[in-house]
């Protein structure tokens, strides 16, 4: 149960337009680093394994292997260092965290990739197509 007087600051500093982040899926986060005076934005890949936390506290773990190494890194989900992040492919999964990857090699950490649902006006068009 949250005080509403920080639940109100909360909510001024929440990122809008963020991806609908799940369980399994690959993505793309785009970070912002600064070296001195110049700022570059870098980009790690990986998969979600695990997401926590609520509100501006809220954060995700990507995991990729690195050379046959595996690096897991933890992100802020609202922090103004994540530039952008990509949803590049979405997996089925059964459980809330993914860290039964660790212990997996190779092919072994590979997840089925969850299909796109159809709408309902796209799979009207296909069967009144056969009914003329």
């Amino acid at each position: 149960m949250k005080d509403s007087r920080i639940a109100l600051v909360e909510e001024s500093g929440l990122k809008k337009g963020l991806p609908d982040l799940a369980i399994g899926d690959q993505v793309e986060v785009h970070q912002r680093i600064l070296e001195g005076e110049k700022e570059r934005v870098q980009v790690f890949s990986g998969v979600v394994i695990s997401r926590r936390g609520e509100g501006m506290r809220e954060s995700f773990t990507v995991r990729r292997i690195v050379q046959g190494e595996g690096v897991e890194r933890i992100f802020p989900l609202n922090s103004p260092k994540i530039a952008k992040v990509e949803v590049k492919r979405t997996g089925v999964v059964r459980r809330a965290k993914l860290y039964y990857l660790r212990d997996r090699v190779g092919k072994a950490t590979r997840l089925r990739e969850r299909k796109a649902k159809v709408s309902d006006s796209e799979a009207g068009k296909g069967g009144e197509a056969g009914t003329e």
